[in-house]
C-alpha cells in the first residue's frame, strides 16, 4: 500500500512538473510548442492564399465591370435593347444561410466574405453571358430588324403638314395641359397611310370616344405603331405588312377635331417620340421609291 502511495505521489509530482514546465515555456518565455508553431504557420499560409484569392477576385471583378459597361452603353443600345440594371447584375442569393458550413472554420469571417464575393462574381458572369446570348441572336437578325424598325414616316410628307408633336400640349377639347403621346399629321380625307416598318397587324378596331378607326402593327424587336382616326382601313388582324404598304386612309373618326392621322411609336410598352425614328426630309422621290414597290405605283 505504501509502495502504491509513493508511486501515485510520484505520478502527481511528475504531472505538476509538466504543467509548470508547459506554462513557463508558453506563457513566461513566450515560446511555442512544435504543434502550435505548425498550426500558426498553416494559418499564415492559409491567410496568404486567401489574400491572393481576394486580389484575383478584385481583378476579375474589374474586368467584368468593364464588360458590363460596354454591354449596357455600346452593344445593347445598337439593337435598341434596354440596359440591365445594376440591381439585377449585383443581385445576391436569398433564402437559407448558404455559408453556415463555413462558420466553424479558422478565419471563418474571411472565408465567408470571399465565398460571398465569388458567388456574386459567378452571378454577374451568368447574367453577362445571357446578355451576350441575346445580343448575338439580334446581331444575326440585323437585316430583318432594319426593315422592321418604324424608320419612315407613315404619310407622304409633301402632301401633309405636322400639326402637333410628341409632348405636353393644350388638350384641344379640355383646353388644359395634357401629354400628347404621338405626332399628328393633317391632310385631306383619304390621304394614304402607310406602314412605317415590316410587321404584323395585331389590332384593327373602332372607338367612337377615342382613337376612332385604328390599326396597330407589331414590328417585333419591342416595337409597335398605332395609326388612329382613319377614314378607311385596308388591312385586317393577322395580316403581314411591309414598310411602305398602304394600310388605310386619313380620316376624322373618333374623338377628333378634324381630318388627321394620330401616329404613335411604342417601344416595349412605352410610348416614345415618333420624330426620333423618321426623317422629315424623307420626301419626294425618296419616299415614293419606298411605297411604289408595295402599292403598284400608288402614292
Amino acid at each position: 500500500m505504501k509502495r502504491f502511495s509513493a508511486g501515485f505521489g510520484l505520478f502527481i509530482l511528475s504531472l505538476a512538473s509538466f504543467v509548470a514546465y508547459f506554462l513557463i515555456y508558453t506563457l513566461c518565455l513566450d515560446l511555442e510548442t512544435p504543434k502550435m508553431a505548425l498550426l500558426k504557420q498553416e494559418s499564415v499560409e492559409l491567410k496568404s492564399k486567401m489574400e491572393l484569392l481576394e486580389r484575383k477576385f478584385e481583378k476579375n471583378n474589374r474586368v467584368l465591370m468593364e464588360l458590363q459597361r460596354r454591354d449596357n452603353y455600346v452593344y445593347r443600345p445598337i439593337f435598341g435593347m434596354e440596359e440591365i440594371s445594376q440591381d439585377v447584375r449585383n443581385a445576391g442569393f436569398g433564402g437559407v444561410n448558404r455559408y453556415a458550413h463555413l462558420e466553424n472554420m479558422p478565419n471563418s469571417d474571411f472565408v465567408i466574405d470571399i465565398e460571398k464575393k465569388m458567388d456574386i462574381l459567378y452571378k454577374k458572369a451568368f447574367v453577362q453571358s445571357r446578355s451576350y446570348d441575346e445580343v448575338a441572336v439580334l446581331s444575326k437578325r440585323t437585316g430583318e430588324m432594319a426593315s422592321c424598325v418604324p424608320a419612315v414616316p407613315p404619310v407622304h410628307l409633301d402632301k401633309v403638314r405636322i400639326s402637333s408633336l410628341f409632348g405636353l400640349r393644350s388638350d384641344p377639347f379640355m383646353k388644359t395641359p395634357k401629354m400628347h403621346t404621338g405626332v399628328d399629321f393633317v391632310g385631306k380625307t383619304g390621304e394614304p397611310i402607310y406602314a412605317s416598318g415590316n410587321g404584323k397587324v395585331v389590332e384593327v378596331s373602332f372607338n367612337f370616344f377615342g382613337y376612332g378607326k385604328e390599326v396597330i402593327i407589331d414590328h417585333g424587336f419591342g416595337y409597335k405603331t398605332r395609326y388612329a382616326h382613319l377614314n378607311t382601313i385596308d388591312v385586317k388582324e393577322g395580316d403581314m405588312v411591309e414598310r411602305g404598304q398602304k394600310i388605310g386612309g386619313m380620316g376624322n373618326s373618333g374623338r377628333s377635331t378634324g381630318t388627321h392621322l394620330h401616329y404613335e411609336v411604342m417601344y416595349k410598352g412605352n410610348r416614345v417620340n415618333p420624330s426620333n425614328y423618321f426623317s422629315r426630309d424623307m420626301k419626294g422621290e425618296e419616299f415614293l421609291s419606298i411605297v411604289k414597290s408595295n402599292n403598284s405605283g400608288e402614292a
